[in-house]
Formats: structure tokens, sequence, C-alpha cells
């Protein structure tokens, strides 16, 4: 297989023999960064309790590992354009493995905390190459569709899986493990990238744009920072205002930047293109609402209806099923035949239906009966959205441009799945609290009353999640106008070859 290493195009190259091996290799990575930001939901009270965290300061232990995933994967993107995807992916799986033991073997809350968001700041190394080394290897427009369903269907059932793993690793260990077990998997994936995996040396002429990552990362990490802060402190404190706002300061100037920046972190082309800018509107909305209902169904099954760790884990099985059975099944065999916009909106629509099922609940719910349907809709939903969104958004790409396109994907779940927990868990702790205000008046019920609160606030959270949900297939709709991808494949760009 002949490669030019000069940037020309090339004639007659033939598919990687190993391609397939490798995506079992990029899958790995993936499924490890996405079960992270979840895994240790279900084990925070334990590591609560052995660290002696206060309730106001746990909230860092999601907080700090998605605030430096999101802040920094535009700058890991472009990393990978100028040292090799290659080269990328595996110092992101090293220093993840050692963030992670770091993590695990945490004596305090600090410690703990920093190495979440080490672990962060290597996911966003880890991510963007992980996803264009993906984009490079497939060149078959029905090889790349299967391709991107399995990798979508990890992207969309990872967090779901994490609760599963979280609840078996923290009820029959310890919740250390649910931080050591992303070693052996980093040390399998590592060994497998140097056999497996073939890239192009990085782009010499690509240039690190130090002004726009601290702009752009500033800006992110800003917003979702004083979003997160809004649960405690509420809408209206002068330090989420200020932190919002500045955020969004940020953010207009690194736009105003990008446009004049010699080497721009994140070239404005990337995001102009329609296709493009809808698929990441699409992916943001949908990952609010999918990790807002995530964070109500943990809590309504533990607190509520008295499940164990395992049972709640277990719970959210068919979820993953259902994803993984939207992306592989019917989005990758139907997505070269239609326009992705037809598995976009109807599976927007399906999520949302799923999800508004979730306003029906009380505190006697039954789970066959009022949660399960619900559940498989949302799943089925999310696994038709999700492989389009990946296909598309990063189809056609030139090759300087990969890793910063894959980037800007993975950043728009990061800042959705913040965004969504913080503003989804503000709105209903704020239901619950006028809830019970307004009906405790005897103070026999108050046991009964707490509980129903909780549960009101959850569902006009899910109202609002639900809403959301049809904005987004409203956004799929009316952005996304791509053709079949065997329609339009004579006018794509040629992709790069591997090496």
């Amino acid at each position: 297989m002949s490669v030019t290493r000069t940037g020309e195009p090339e004639t007659a190259v033939g598919p990687d023999p190993h391609r397939w091996w490798a995506l079992v290799v990029i899958a790995l990575a993936q499924l490890m960064v996405v079960l992270d930001a979840t895994i240790v939901n279900i084990a925070l009270p334990s590591a609560q309790r052995a660290l002696g965290m206060s309730d106001g300061n746990r909230q860092w232990v999601i907080t700090a590992y998605t605030l430096a995933f999101g802040g920094l994967l535009l700058l890991g993107g472009r990393i990978a354009d100028l040292v090799g995807r290659k080269r990328t992916f595996v110092i992101g799986l090293i220093g993840f493995a050692v963030a992670s033991g770091l993590g695990g073997a945490a004596t305090t809350s600090g410690m703990l905390f920093g190495a979440r968001a080490l672990q962060g700041a290597f996911a966003a190394l880890l991510a963007p190459s992980a996803l264009s080394l993906l984009t490079t290897t497939f060149t078959d427009p029905k090889e790349r569709g299967k391709a991107f369903g399995i990798y979508g269907a990890l992207a969309g059932s990872g967090a779901a899986i994490g609760f599963i793993v979280g609840g078996l690793l923290t009820e029959y260990l310890n919740w250390r493990w649910c931080l050591y077990v992303n070693i052996p998997i980093a040390v399998i994936a590592v060994f497998g990238a140097f056999g497996l995996l073939r890239d192009r040396p990085g782009h010499r002429n690509v240039r690190l744009d130090v002004p726009g990552a601290v702009l752009g990362c500033g800006g992110l990490v800003a917003i979702v920072y004083g979003v997160s802060e809004a649960n405690s402190r509420g809408w209206s404190d002068p330090l989420v205002l200020g932190l919002i706002t500045g955020g969004i300061a940020l953010l207009a100037v690194f736009v105003w930047w990008q446009s004049r920046a010699p080497s721009p972190l994140l070239p404005l082309h990337i995001v102009k293109d329609r296709n493009r800018a809808g698929c990441f509107l699409t992916m943001g909305l949908a990952i609010i609402g999918m990790f807002g209902v995530f964070l109500f169904m943990t809590y309504y099954l533990q607190v509520i209806l008295g499940y164990s760790p395992v049972k709640t884990g277990l719970a959210f099985l068919p979820l993953t099923v259902a994803i993984i059975i939207g992306s592989t099944q019917i989005s990758a065999r139907l997505l070269p035949r239609v326009a992705p916009r037809m598995l976009m909106v109807p599976g927007m629509l399906l999520a949302a239906g799923g999800v508004a099922m979730f306003t029906r609940l009380t505190v006697e719910s039954d789970y066959a009966g009022e949660l399960l349907p619900g559940l498989m809709l949302m799943g089925l939903g999310m696994g038709l959205t999700f492989m389009p969104v990946f296909a598309t958004a990063t189809a056609g790409v030139a090759p300087q441009d990969a890793g910063v396109t894959s980037a800007t994907v993975n950043t728009s779940q990061q800042v959705g799945g913040s965004i969504g927990t913080a503003l989804l868990n503000t709105i209903a702790t704020t239901a619950s609290t006028a809830y019970i205000t307004a009906h405790l008046r005897n103070p026999a019920q108050k046991a009964l009353i707490v509980k129903e609160g909780v549960v009101h606030g959850y569902t006009v959270a899910i109202w609002w999640a639900t809403a959301i949900m049809l904005m987004a297939a409203l956004v799929a709709g009316l952005m996304v106008t791509a053709k079949a991808p065997k329609h339009a494949m004579s006018d794509a760009a040629v992709p790069e070859s591997v090496a």
C-alpha cells in the first residue's frame, strides 16, 4: 500500500487490512472516556464518606472532569493535527491511566478533584484523536457506516454502561475501583495502538493558536462552571451571573479572534458549514436532555424506590441495548440510502416521547410498566440520532482539520452534559422546594411530602428535557440538509489515507 507524505492526493490505495481490529482499539479508548463521565456517579456517596467531602464540594468529582474535558477539547484536537493522531492517542491513553491511578489512590478530596481534572485533560487529547483516526481509517461508505454505527452506539450507551459498571464495582469491591478499572483498559489499548493503528505524521504547517485556546477554553469553562454553581447559589447570584456573562464575552472575543488569527484554533469554515453546525447543535441539545434524565433516574431509583447500586445500574441496561440497536441495526443500515435528517429527526422525536413518559412518575411508580417503556424509547431514539450526527459532522473534512472537527463534536457532548446536569438539576431543586413549602402543613406527613416534592421536581425538569429534545429535532430538520452518503460521495473530498 503506497502512501505519499507530501499531502498530495493518492491513487490506488487499498483499505487498511487491520481496520476492524483498529476499530476495537479505538472503541476501547472511546468507551473508557465516555464511561468516566458517569461511572463515579453511583460511587459518589461512598467516596464522599471515605474522604470527608462536604455536600457543597462533592459535585467537583463530576464537574472537574467535564470542565477539563469540554474546555480543552478544541486544543486537544489541534494538538492531534500538529503532532499526529496516533501519537496523541497513545499519550492520551497513558496520561488517562496515570490520572486514574492517582484518583483511585486519593487520600483527600482535593487529590481526587485534581485527579479527575487531570483525567479530563488527557481525555481531551484522547477523544478527538480517536474519532479522527476512525474517520481516516474507514473510507468505504458501507464500512464507514458500520464503523460509525459501533462508535455512535458506544458514545450513546457508554454513559449508561458507566452506571452498571459503577454499581457492580461499588457494591462488590469499593468506589476506588471505578477509577482503577481504567488502567487495564488503557494498557490493552496502548499495545493495540502500537500494533494496529496507522497514521500519517503530524501536519508541520499546523500551529497552536495560544490566544484562541485561552479565549475558547476560558469561555467554555466559565459558562459551565457558572451553570454548575447555579445549582447551589441560584441564578441571580453575582458570581453565577458574572461567570456566565464573562464566559459569553470570552467566546464572542474568541469568534472575533478566529476570523483574524493566522492559525486559528477553530477555523470558522468548519462551523459555518450548515450541516456541521446543525450536527453540533443537535448533539449538544440531545445530550442536555439525556444527562439530565440519567441524573434524575439514578436518584429516583436509589432514593425513592430504594434500589441498590447494582440494581440501579442494571435498570439502565434496556436503555443501553436500545441505543446499540438503534445505532448499529437501524441507522448504520439506512444511512447510506437516506438523508441524515431522516434518521435524526425521528430519532429525537422518539427520544422526546420516551422522556415525556417520565413526567408521570410518582413515589410508587412501577419499573416495568412506567419506567421501562420510556427508557427503551429514549434509547432507540438516541441510537438513531448519534450515528448520523458523528458521520455527517466529520464527512468531507480536509485532513488538516480532521482533529479539530472531531474535537468540536466531542465538545458539544461534554458541554451539553455539563450544562444539562446543572441546568435541569437547578430546575428540579427549585420546583421541589416550592412544592414542599406549599404542601407541608402536617409535620406527621413530612417524609411523604418530601418524597412527593422531590419527584415533582424531577417531573418539572423532565418536561424541560422533553422540550430541549424537541428543539434538537427541529434543529436537525431545518439545518442538516446533507444527502445520503452514497449520493454525496462523488462530490466529497478524498479522505486521507492511512500509512
